[in-house]
């Protein structure tokens, strides 16, 4: 197998933002099915206050969590103070398990120093532009090829339309 392909999964708005106060600004369940779907057996690297968001261990998926909080030692979870070492864990990890990719779960500063090393976007664009504090990188479409989209069905507990979107770094 070759090296597993590092994905990023990320549900954003039209002007680039991902979150508000430490939570997103909409809710989007159909999307959270897809990210379920798209992460589920795969290694995930996170920051702490994505994790915090969520609040806890995703089931089925192993959790990486960068921190430079030497007290933050949540039970499930391995936590490292070093970015370059939760990727490399992670990689290791989907090897391990014999997975073609493993996934960049947010925040924002990890999908800033990620992006650059990423082979897919997996990307959720939520139509809307709410205000926000946390923005996703800007995709260059020098570096990045839209591969698909679909618009998402919006179900009953959506609160906005998206459209799913997959990139992949040109070659």
């Amino acid at each position: 197998m070759s090296r597993p392909h590092l994905d990023i999964v990320v549900a954003m708005a039209e002007n680039g933002v991902i979150g508000r106060d430490g939570d997103m600004p909409w809710h989007l369940s159909t999307d959270l099915k897809r990210f379920k779907a798209l992460t589920l057996g795969r290694p995930m690297v996170m920051g702490r206050k994505t994790f915090d968001a969520i609040g806890r261990p995703l089931p089925g998926r192993q959790t990486f969590v960068v921190t430079r909080d030497p007290a933050f030692k949540p039970d499930g979870v391995t936590v490292l103070d070093d970015l370059d070492a939760a990727l490399k864990a992670a990689a290791a990890s989907a090897e391990t398990k014999g997975v073609s990719s493993f996934v960049v779960a947010g925040g924002g500063a990890l999908y800033a120093a990620t992006i650059d090393r990423a082979d897919r976007l997996f990307v959720t664009r939520i139509a809307a532009s709410p205000d926000g504090d946390t923005h996703f990188p800007p995709i260059d479409p020098a570096l990045w090829v839209l591969e698909a989209t679909e618009p998402m069905v919006r179900g009953e507990r959506d609160s906005a339309d998206a459209t799913f979107e997959t990139w992949v770094r040109r070659r």
